[in-house]
């Protein structure tokens, strides 16, 4: 493939394969929703509460992981992460209390999946490809994660129907093992020295000081809010209409199923026009596809144009918020600077996961947080409007390390 060598290739093989067994277990947890609150007698908010701590301990985590995977490889980090994700994994399978489902899908795995997914490994895919060729390569990995949640969320439906949601768990576990040697082969070729290294520090300021990145970053807060809002409640709530589980499961798959396109196609696009102003346009069709899905009459076509149409929109904000914040500050600290700006997105699907659960609890229905999500899109269309795709000036002079 232009852009990359065969080492390069070789790295975004592998993280392809990461994406898609991390983040294809990752978006089937909401189908243990239902299952686990009734065997147990829990509200929603237990089983949302946990999967929304899973996003904030994902969320703060990622920037030290990221700061660790810039300085000794994302091979190490990919490596320990899968061993949290896959011990996570077993202790959930064998939960029974609030306390025990908190610590295990909610610290293990988040800790998991801040070493196995979108922040280390499109980073290292990042700093394989050439500039030129670094969104599409990006769009690439991130849509490697979508093919996962594609098959993975038949797969895990099937598995629970076959053996029960704790065994599944324990499956879906030994399916997640795989990362490990995975890690352990994904070795990146050390960047040349330069005259002046970057220090953490000083890219920390410099993004500090940079309004752009902290637009970009509060506008990702909307992404993960509506992200996992979705991904975790929209099977209880399709039930709720009177439309089985097994719609809901087909809509997230479709969801996975269409980001394939969706990611690929923001990635190619974002080589040959502004970032931004593409984000901006997926903000604001995504406030127009969660308001005609909310406010339409609802039926499984309904359901399932959703899922196809959100699909389209679902994870391409990804390669093009992290492709950004690669144009403006290089890749030399990428990984660390994504991730910071992935804590805004995980601070969005805690409260997007813990929220839909609460106000459920509290007034039986989604409703409020459907409106919510219409209204947070507008708000990441604005967000990101002012955002201008111009290197820093150490990038401009040719100063340290890209």
């Amino acid at each position: 493939m232009n852009g990359f060598t065969r080492a390069g290739l070789w790295i975004l093989v592998l993280s392809s394969v990461v994406l898609t067994l991390s983040l294809g277990v990752r978006h089937g947890f909401g189908l243990f929703l239902a299952p686990m609150s009734t065997e147990f007698g829990w509200g929603r908010e237990v089983f949302a509460f946990a999967i929304a701590l899973q996003n904030l301990i994902w969320g703060l985590a990622q920037p030290i992981t990221g700061a660790l995977a810039d300085r000794f490889g994302a091979g190490r980090a990919v490596l320990v992460g899968g061993l949290f994700y896959v011990v996570g994994l077993v202790l959930m399978g064998m939960a029974e209390t609030p306390l025990g489902l908190s610590l295990s899908a909610g610290v293990l795995i988040g800790l998991g999946l801040s070493g196995t997914s979108f922040s280390v490994l499109l980073a290292a895919v990042g700093r394989a490809a050439t500039p030129e060729k670094r969104s599409m390569a990006m769009g690439i990995a991130a849509a490697a994660g979508s093919f996962g949640q594609f098959i993975m969320l038949p797969g895990t439906l099937g598995l629970m129907e076959w053996l029960g949601w704790s065994a599944a768990l324990l499956a879906l576990g030994a399916l997640v093992a795989l990362i490990v040697p995975m890690g352990a082969a994904l070795r990146e070729a050390p960047a040349p020295r330069q005259a002046h290294q970057q220090t953490l520090g000083e890219a920390l300021s410099e993004a500090a000081r940079h309004p752009g990145f902290w637009l970009l970053s509060v506008g990702f807060f909307v992404c993960g809010f509506q992200v996992v809002f979705v991904g975790v409640h929209l099977p209880a709530y399709l039930v709720d209409q009177g439309l089985g589980v097994h719609v809901g499961t087909t809509v997230l798959a479709l969801v996975g199923l269409f980001n394939i396109a969706g990611t690929y196609g923001a990635g190619w696009l974002g080589g040959c026009m502004s970032k931004p102003r593409l984000l901006v346009a997926l903000y604001l069709l995504r406030g127009v596809v969660i308001t005609a899905f909310f406010y339409l009459p609802l039926s499984e076509m309904s359901a399932y144009l959703f899922g196809m149409a959100m699909g389209l929109l679902w994870l391409s904000t990804v390669p093009l918020t992290n492709g950004t914040v690669a144009t403006l500050f290089g890749v030399r600290n990428l990984s660390m600077l994504g991730g910071i700006a992935f804590l805004f997105h995980q601070l969005g699907s805690f409260m997007g996961g813990w929220l839909g659960g609460y106000l459920y609890d509290l007034t039986g229905s989604y409703s409020l947080v459907w409106q919510i999500s219409i209204l947070l899109s507008l708000m990441a269309a604005l967000l990101n409007w002012p955002v201008r795709e111009v290197p820093v000036a150490r990038l401009q002079t040719g100063g340290a390390s890209a």
